[in-house]
């Protein structure tokens, strides 16, 4: 059952290869950020273009791109936190606008309790409820590895991969079925999720190994 899934996720990046045009995996490098809250727990080097978010007494901070893009591909290396990270939610992701109730998202978030998985998820106009989890056959704290979403609105499509190799892929099935479609900004943050679901979707917060110390390298976004 494992390999026939593999084989589908192949053959539906093999159509999206055909389908999407080469200007949709252009990429640039991510030369601006704009530092949504705490701003001295968020980090920029000029030179390298490595950002950290630091998770301490001061909570964590969310970093996004300056601009909303309407399509395209997005991509950062990471290496997440270390330690007893349970309670603690970081992440990669897209969304039309943090806080608003009616946002389109397309998700990489890191659950604290496992290290080992990732979740992905979407939304639109606000609803989501399409999480689905990703063993990664490593610890994310260990070392850089790179995540990468492909959206494009046009071709109603997203892909998520794990270094260069794809692990999901959704395609809306007709014009009619609901898309996320509006122009997004690339973000990304570290959070104590321990409010959401009393605790069970990335465990309760210990704090005993902080400060947390999560890297972002080599972000790119559309060129």
């Amino acid at each position: 059952i494992l390999r026939e899934r593999e084989r589908e996720r192949e053959r539906e990046s093999e159509m999206m290869e055909c389908t999407l045009p080469s200007s949709l995996l252009q990429t640039t490098k991510l030369q601006e950020i704009v530092v949504d809250y705490t701003p001295e727990a968020c980090e920029r080097n000029v030179d390298t273009g490595e950002i950290v978010i630091t998770f301490d007494e001061r909570g964590g901070a969310r970093w996004r791109s300056r601009h909303r893009y309407a399509g395209g591909t997005f991509s950062a290396r990471i290496q997440g936190p270390s330690g007893n990270t349970s309670g603690l939610n970081y992440n990669l992701y897209l969304s039309s606008l943090e806080g608003d109730k009616s946002q389109d998202e397309i998700d990489f978030e890191f659950l604290g309790k496992d290290r080992c998985i990732v979740q992905t998820n979407y939304f639109i106009a606000g609803m989501g409820d399409q999480e689905m989890f990703h063993p990664l056959g490593f610890d994310s704290s260990l070392d850089f590895h790179e995540y990468t979403i492909r959206w494009s609105p046009a071709h109603r499509l997203i892909e998520w991969l794990v270094d260069g190799t794809s692990i999901r892929v959704f395609r809306a099935s007709s014009l009619d079925e609901s898309f996320p479609c509006k122009p997004m900004y690339l973000y990304a943050s570290v959070w104590d999720a321990t409010c959401i679901d009393e605790g069970r979707w990335c465990g309760k917060y210990v704090g005993c190994d902080a400060p947390y110390i999560c890297r972002y390298r080599d972000a790119l976004v559309p060129a």
